[in-house]
């Protein structure tokens, strides 16, 4: 690799606020915001919308689709597609 091109790559803490939870992880992301670690070290820390903490997907409250009843549905709106 050249030398001086490439961000910097170090630890840094994601907190995601709407599930109260942060992870110390490495990352070229950088944040003026700060935050003492449980180790006792301060690392920068970037808030994050969305985690795998919030995420429905991970949490299990995620709605599961019925696309056979939508099609079906769209089928009696709007007809059966035909051909011939």
């Amino acid at each position: 690799m050249r030398k001086g091109i490439h961000p910097d790559y170090g630890p840094v803490v994601f907190r995601d606020r709407a599930a109260d939870y942060a992870f110390l992880t490495r990352s070229t992301m950088t944040s003026e915001k700060t935050i003492e670690w449980e180790d006792g070290h301060t690392y920068p820390v970037v808030d994050v919308e969305i985690s795998n903490a919030s995420h429905p997907f991970y949490t299990g409250t995620a709605r599961v689709l019925d696309t056979a009843g939508r099609v079906e549905r769209f089928e009696r709106r709007y007809g059966k597609r035909g051909g011939a």
